[in-house]
């Protein structure tokens, strides 16, 4: 007998895993499952872009599209293919097909840097030792998708879930690693290697991004030069070490406006800004719109999100 061709398809994975997620996103935006880590989003609209962090993760649409944004390249990924940031990195989103009777319908599955050193200690694929882009999108394959689904499924199983949900997650990973761009995602797990060192860096950044930056100093916390720092952090995220702590300053302070009602120069110097006027310039270049007229036009985004 041949089991390939009993073996369900990608569109059948992916019509059970849309009936699923549709069941556990009982709200529009990001919907936060039993499974830790795992996050649903629904979207029954087309949205304007959404400036974000990501985190490390592995995020798959099972319904509509997206466009990811980095720097001035952008990542266009949909029910077919999957989307691997393994490194915090300032994106811009968009979602690109949706609607009331169709929604965008995705998972979102963060996981941290250890558990892909672990994974790939005992089988580690081939890589070239070129530092790459923080962001792999990959064709989807039944054996990802099957281990997807378990995952998935475990969120109406709770009792199930301190035991099996890290065994999945792994086999997930797992089934990440070996699909074509896997070596890609392994760099970052390499000890030593370029793409280790600039993940360090880019966690510094993350944790100190209200002190100033000073480029030497990061080089030699992570054993770079200066002129090696900036090369690598170049290649992996496409923007340059100070302007990625700016992307982050600049996204934590929106956060801030918006969750805290601070207004601009408290946010301002709350992420690193002295100049309140340089912080708003930059806020406005960045966003579209000064600070207190893009918090209220978020607001009503979130009143009225058709528009």
């Amino acid at each position: 007998m041949n089991l390939s061709a009993i073996e369900p398809s990608i569109s059948e994975y992916q019509h059970e895993l849309a009936l699923r997620i549709q069941r556990h996103t009982p709200s529009e935006g990001v919907n936060p499952s039993a499974v830790p880590s795992l996050f649903f989003r629904r979207s029954s609209y087309v949205l304007e872009p959404r400036h974000s962090i990501n985190v490390p993760s592995l995020c798959i649409i099972v319904q509509g599209s997206k466009t990811a944004t980095v720097g001035n390249e952008s990542y266009t990924y949909d029910p077919a293919s999957y989307l691997v940031t393994p490194v915090h990195l300032p994106i811009i989103g968009k979602i690109t097909e949706a609607s009331p009777q169709v929604p965008y319908l995705s998972l979102q599955l963060n996981f941290t840097p250890d558990i892909i050193l672990d994974i790939v200690k005992g089988n580690p694929p081939q890589w070239d030792g070129k530092t790459g882009r923080g962001i792999i999108v990959s064709k989807s394959t039944p054996s990802l998708l099957d281990a997807v689904l378990r995952l998935v499924k475990l969120a109406d199983t709770p009792e199930d879930i301190p035991i099996l949900a890290p065994l999945v997650t792994r086999e997930v990973l797992y089934r990440v690693l070996q699909g074509e761009q896997g070596a890609s995602i392994t760099q970052f797990a390499f000890i030593g290697s370029h793409a280790y060192r600039i993940s360090e860096a880019i966690q510094l950044i993350n944790r100190d991004y209200a002190k100033p930056l000073l480029i030497e100093d990061l080089a030699k916390e992570v054993n770079l030069s200066p002129s090696a720092l900036h090369k690598h952090f170049k290649k992996v995220t496409a923007m340059s070490p100070l302007q990625y702590q700016k992307a982050i300053r600049l996204q934590v302070a929106r956060r801030l406006l918006l969750t805290e009602f601070l207004d601009a120069a408290d946010a301002g110097y709350r992420v690193g800004y002295e100049s309140p006027s340089q912080f708003s310039r930059e806020y406005a270049r960045m966003f579209g719109r000064p600070p207190i007229s893009d918090v209220k036009h978020m607001r009503d985004s979130i009143n009225d999100p058709v528009t």
